[in-house]
């Protein structure tokens, strides 16, 4: 049987708030963030590149069971002028589904629920909110419109 990820529990009254990311080397959170990157990971070494991974938990439903892992690489060739990426993970049985991919920015879990998961807020301004399936960005993005026909 695969080694489940123990997760710290959130104390009472914090199941909200920023997203604390950090190293935690040797750890099974590690070991499983590393093994969700790993695509990653490679790409680095091949550019002489020794990425820092940081991991972060924390609560986004009601549900004990679904805390989502965040994980993010920083290096020089994965981090941009709008900072690291993060991408958050759901357990989902022995697998793990990335349920948001690439945001920039600190991460927020907020009080506010959509779907039975709490919206996350990226970079203070930016909400994602849950679908059923995955996190989408409430932020539509503006494209021209055609000009009507007559």
């Amino acid at each position: 049987m695969a080694a489940l990820l123990a997760i710290t529990p959130i104390p009472a009254g914090a199941q909200t708030g920023p997203v604390i990311l950090a190293q935690h080397p040797g750890t099974e959170l590690d070991r499983q963030a590393r093994a969700l990157v790993a695509r990653d990971l490679a790409d680095a070494a091949g550019s002489q590149e020794r990425p820092v991974l940081l991991t972060g938990s924390g609560p986004v439903s009601s549900d004990p069971r679904r805390m989502a892992l965040f994980v993010q690489l920083q290096s020089a060739s994965l981090c941009g002028s709008a900072g690291c990426s993060t991408s958050v993970y759901l357990r989902n049985g022995h697998t793990w589904t990335r349920v948001l991919d690439s945001v920039s920015g600190p991460v927020t879990i907020t009080p506010q629920v959509h779907g039975g998961m709490h919206d996350l807020l990226v970079d203070s301004t930016d909400r994602w909110i849950w679908n059923g399936t995955t996190y989408t960005d409430t932020q539509a993005t503006t494209q021209p419109q055609p000009p009507e026909r007559p």
